[in-house]
């Protein structure tokens, strides 16, 4: 193995129980979906830029903003979820190659 795989072998024996708990991936996956979310959120807060507009009620505002809040919210879990597999895949891949096979339980 190479010195970064090592690195990373060591780093994902430490780390990978706390990352997969849903609230750390909450919490660091959510500047990445307020990313994908801000966008959105500022063309609906702002409806008025263009006078061609459907008109929006403040009612559907406020449910639009919770809907597009709670994409936000899935997509910052699942993207992290989905970088936590490829870790653990990784890390499997590794530990494989090097003759220690990680538990089957985990």
């Amino acid at each position: 193995m190479t010195d970064e795989e090592k690195s990373f072998v060591t780093y994902w024996e430490e780390h990978r129980l706390r990352e997969k708990k849903l609230s750390v991936q909450f919490v660091s996956g959510l500047p990445f979906g307020l990313m994908f979310a801000l966008p959105v959120l500022i063309a609906l807060i702002y409806h008025n830029w263009y006078k061609q507009i459907t008109f929006i009620s403040n009612s559907e505002l406020v449910t639009t903003i919770v809907a597009v809040m709670m994409i936000a919210v899935f997509v910052a879990v699942f993207r992290k979820r989905f970088l936590w597999d490829q870790h653990e895949q990784l890390y499997k891949e590794l530990k494989f190659r090097n003759g220690n096979f990680p538990d089957a339980a985990d």
